[in-house]
């Protein structure tokens, strides 16, 4: 049954999307924890079927306009999909109702989303820092991008945080002569298969509720188309501030709780 509410959080959180580039993960799942009570694990695991398919949307339209770097995107899969596969191993050994697993994903979660707001806020001046660095060689630059992936799989599965903003942050800063829209497109292709991969241990673990995703891709889908339609006439700037503050501040809460 579609519960209203969740449509409606979907909605809200699509709209932020689709004016901002960021904010799924990040909003979507913390709401679920804090506002609905719902156990971290199923908030997690819901959210990354939930991004799986948007994003696997988003692919189609990047990737139909050449905006995707598929070797990145191999690069990166080859240490996420590994880590991500290796970390909800470990969360079912352990038992996701316990609250070792608990805590766990709150922690990693409440990390993820201040990881995420610094990358937001300070992502001018890390791009000038990279600016003054040696490029790195080739090989070392295949290496990096690999070990990103891999942190970033074991973000995402814990928290299922960390594939926008700081993945589009960290590969702006690897690669400073790809066009913006380039990494933007290669980071939501490469989220596609990371979030699948998570999203669908979580369901075989358990922590999977498909009456929720159901109502959330209802709500957001609309948002989302018309966030993008609306973020030429908004101060993207404002809303970036506005949505580190707010990342920041929850990031916090389930640091402390």
């Amino acid at each position: 049954m579609i519960d209203p509410l969740y449509t409606l959080s979907g909605a809200v959180v699509g709209l932020i999307v689709g004016l901002t580039g960021v904010g799924g993960g990040s909003l979507m799942t913390p709401l679920l924890v804090l506002l609905f009570g719902v156990h971290p694990a199923t908030a997690v695991g819901t959210d990354l079927l939930y991004a799986a398919i948007t994003k696997g949307a988003g692919t189609l339209v990047h990737g139909s306009r050449s905006n995707v770097d598929w070797r990145i995107v191999r690069l990166l899969a080859a240490g996420s999909v590994p880590a991500s596969a290796l970390t909800l191993f470990g969360m079912s050994r352990i038992g996701l109702t316990s609250s070792d697993v608990s805590r766990f994903i709150g922690a990693a979660l409440g990390v993820a989303l201040l990881l995420t707001s610094l990358s937001i806020l300070f992502r001018p001046w890390l791009l000038r820092f990279r600016d003054q660095q040696r490029p790195m060689t080739p090989q070392r630059l295949d290496w990096t991008t690999f070990l990103v992936g891999a942190v970033l799989g074991v973000l995402v599965s814990a928290s299922s945080v960390g594939a926008g903003a700081l993945g589009v942050t960290v590969l702006l800063m690897l690669y400073p002569a790809a066009p913006i829209i380039r990494i933007i497109g290669t980071d939501i292709a490469h989220a596609v298969p990371l979030t699948f991969v998570a999203g669908a241990g979580h369901w075989l673990i358990g922590s999977v509720d498909l009456m929720m995703l159901g109502s959330l891709l209802l709500g957001s889908i609309p948002g989302i188309v018309v966030g993008s339609r609306l973020a030429s006439r908004v101060d993207e700037r404002f809303l970036r501030l506005l949505l580190a503050v707010i990342l920041i501040a929850v990031g916090f809460k389930l640091l402390s709780t």
